[in-house]
């Protein structure tokens, strides 16, 4: 199964997610399809960038979105 989830980039303390498209299967910080936004929770506003168009595109196809993603994105 397809699923939209983050992947932690950044060094030690300062940490910067990546919003991706991967395998299930797949580790956290494995392979991923495609990128489709970031979140920044370290930045005094936490920033959370996201694009809609390849969000709904991958909704369409049948990915589901982490818990965590759907928490993020419902902040936007």
């Amino acid at each position: 199964m397809t699923v939209i989830r983050l992947t932690r980039m950044g060094r030690k303390k300062k940490p910067f997610y990546r919003i991706v498209v991967t395998d299930s299967r797949k580790r956290r910080d494995g392979g991923w399809i495609e990128s489709i936004g970031y979140y920044n929770p370290v930045a005094k506003e936490k920033e959370i960038k996201i694009d809609d168009e390849r969000l709904n595109y991958w909704l369409s196809v049948g990915a589901q979105m982490s818990p965590t993603v759907k928490r993020i994105s419902s902040k936007k």
